[in-house]
């Protein structure tokens, strides 16, 4: 019974001295843990100064400008939203400008021309922006330490004059729209307007101002209806006689087929007179070339007068009766030799 405790304490005491057994090379590996922790930060540092640039050539160019408020070492300047440089420093010069001197990479260098245009914008909201512009790329390469000016933009300098030109509309809508301004007035004569213009007489009530003047070119344009309306019957009237007018006179058996056919009365019997002053020309010469046989002459041309007499009288007669149906102012002598 004695005997095995004994022997239960034996592998206990065979196990202590094991375990603070010390391990080997300790302070060899934990320096050897601490140079790779060393060489492993220093490894990342490199990559990232790699990564950013920083052993890559550059080439230096300097931005004047008379404000560089908001510009920082490190940040960067870009080209169509590119970062091609970084700003290495900002200085004041001796003449009062500022001078920010850009780190520009030579594999991107190329982008920069001698007509590129450098702009310097500080937004509302957020950092300001560095940034460049090249139009012609054919142009020359910007040269190693060019010195280009840059223009500012800033957003927030147009904040207070924004506020003052609301101010002042602000204060004009006040002045519009208070209780003695000049727009309260003419929308009171614009309601007068409108309620004459709604009135009996209409437009006319709001033009003239009164009613009295408005009946009375009511009744003025009622006059003019009816004196249009009476012309409009008389010239009917004045129609219709035309026409019974025109029948009378160009008709058929109106006055100048009347008048036409006694003119071609007239003609046969000019015709006729013609012919006995021929005869009667026939017998003068027979009296002048016969002069012995005067009283036979004689008695011819006695004859001849009284066919001429007749002739007249019937051209007197047909004359008269013109006149009766067509009144000619003209008189008519038919004179004898």
């Amino acid at each position: 019974m004695q005997e095995q405790p004994e022997q239960a304490d034996t592998p206990a005491r065979n196990s202590e001295p094991a375990a603070q057994k010390p391990v080997d090379h300790l302070e060899f590996k934990a320096r050897l843990l601490l140079a790779f922790t060393v060489l492993l930060i220093a490894g990342s540092a490199l990559y990232l100064l790699y990564a950013r640039g920083v052993f890559e050539p550059t080439q230096k160019l300097v931005l004047t400008t008379d404000d560089s408020e908001g510009v920082v070492a490190g940040m960067d300047m870009t080209f169509s939203g590119f970062a091609i440089g970084r700003v290495r420093g900002v200085e004041l010069a001796k003449d009062g400008n500022v001078h920010i001197t850009v780190d520009v990479a030579r594999s991107d260098a190329h982008w920069l021309r001698t007509t590129s245009v450098f702009t310097l914008v500080r937004s509302l909201v957020g950092s300001t922006n560095l940034r460049a512009f090249s139009g012609v790329l054919t142009d020359p390469p910007l040269a190693d330490g060019a010195v280009r000016p840059v223009l500012r933009g800033d957003a927030t300098a147009e904040i207070p004059r924004v506020i003052a030109a609301a101010k002042d509309a602000l204060d004009n809508v006040t002045a519009l729209t208070a209780q003695d301004a000049a727009l309260g007035a003419s929308l009171a004569n614009v309601k007068a307007l409108t309620d004459k213009l709604k009135g009996p007489q209409g437009a006319l009530g709001a033009v003239f101002g009164n009613e009295a003047d408005a009946r009375k070119l009511v009744a003025a344009l009622d006059n003019t209806n009816a004196l249009l309306l009476r012309l409009d019957t008389l010239t009917q009237r004045v129609d219709g006689l035309a026409a019974k007018a025109d029948t009378q006179v160009f008709g058929e058996q109106g006055l100048v087929t009347d008048a036409r056919a006694t003119v071609q009365q007239l003609n046969g019997l000019l015709a006729d007179t013609r012919a006995s002053l021929k005869k009667m020309d026939a017998v003068l010469a027979d009296v002048q070339a016969v002069g012995a046989n005067v009283r036979s002459a004689t008695d011819d041309l006695g004859a001849l007068r009284g066919d001429v007499e007749a002739n007249l009288r019937k051209i007197d007669g047909l004359i008269n009766e013109i006149n009766r149906k067509w009144p000619f102012a003209r008189d008519t002598q038919i004179k004898l030799p």
